[in-house]
């Protein structure tokens, strides 16, 4: 397997678009965190550099969805994926060299957007406002969900022997997870009532003590919101909407969901993969 993922890496740090996406990392970077500085000084606030440190969140998936779909079925495509079964690397190896580069791809692109963000955050806005330890796990906790990301688009791009198709199917997956999450984050975030303005019979507004309190019901409660919240907790897509303004409540809950959806979409990959037929 050591062989397998020193050819992995080596392909990783010569592969063309894995240095676009960290290229768009740093600027990225760069101009989140110089907006954020134009933004304070305009409305005469005090600039923080937490208000857009983790903003790469929202983005690392959809990187990630195209990278990985590029990276994996070039396998496919110059029949490497054929060749290394042939001289008797198992699929299990293969699969899990495959996935490890994949996550350290995710690290890099990370670490990328996090240096250059401090480089241009913190002469410019300052220390964080926020707890160092609640910008550390929000930090990790991107890092676990990449890992997650990278499992499933990985899982997908294994599966399917078409570089096209399988981009397709990644960057549609990623983008139909983030609006399922901000659909479950807008269900949450439902008041549980809602005012209503009475009226007179003769049609004109009453006073102002006869504004009512009515029941919204698309409040969530019980079962129904636990569900809602977990699911908020576990897809990757969930998680990003909640680090990007470091909203998470519990980042290690957030890191062991990240952990087991790696866990078991790998497992689940690795099973469809050793039955897969290789043409």
């Amino acid at each position: 397997m050591s062989r397998l993922l020193s050819a992995y890496f080596v392909r990783l740090f010569k592969n063309k678009s894995f240095w676009l996406c960290n290229i768009f990392m740093v600027i990225l970077a760069v101009v989140s965190q110089f907006m954020n500085w134009v933004e304070a000084v305009s409305y005469g606030s005090d600039p923080s550099p937490d208000t857009t440190f983790f903003f790469y969140s929202l983005f690392l998936g959809i990187l990630l969805s195209a990278f990985i779909s590029l990276f994996i079925g070039a396998e496919y495509s110059s029949g490497a994926m054929r060749n290394k079964l042939i001289i008797g690397h198992s699929r299990a190896a293969i699969y899990l060299s495959g996935l490890i580069t994949c996550i350290a791809a995710s690290a890099v692109m990370c670490l990328f957007y996090l240096a250059a963000a401090l480089a241009v955050g913190l002469p410019l806005s300052g220390f964080f406002d926020n707890d160092i330890k609640a910008v550390i796990l929000t930090a990790l906790g991107i890092f676990f969900m990449g890992a997650a990301f990278s499992a499933l688009c990985t899982c997908i791009a294994m599966l399917c022997q078409s570089r096209s198709v399988t981009a397709v199917i990644n960057i549609l997956l990623v983008f139909i997870l983030l609006f399922v999450a901000i659909y479950i984050r807008a269900r949450l975030e439902q008041p549980p009532t809602y005012q209503v303005l009475s009226y007179s019979a003769d049609g004109s507004d009453s006073s102002g003590e006869n504004v009512a309190e009515m029941a919204n019901p698309m409040y969530l409660e019980g079962t129904e919101r636990e569900v809602y919240e977990v699911l908020n907790d576990l897809l990757p897509t969930g998680q990003s909407v909640q680090y990007v303004n470091m909203e998470a409540s519990n980042p290690m809950l957030l890191m062991a969901y990240s952990a087991g959806v790696t866990v078991v979409v790998t497992a689940v990959g690795i099973f469809l993969f050793r039955k897969k037929d290789l043409r």
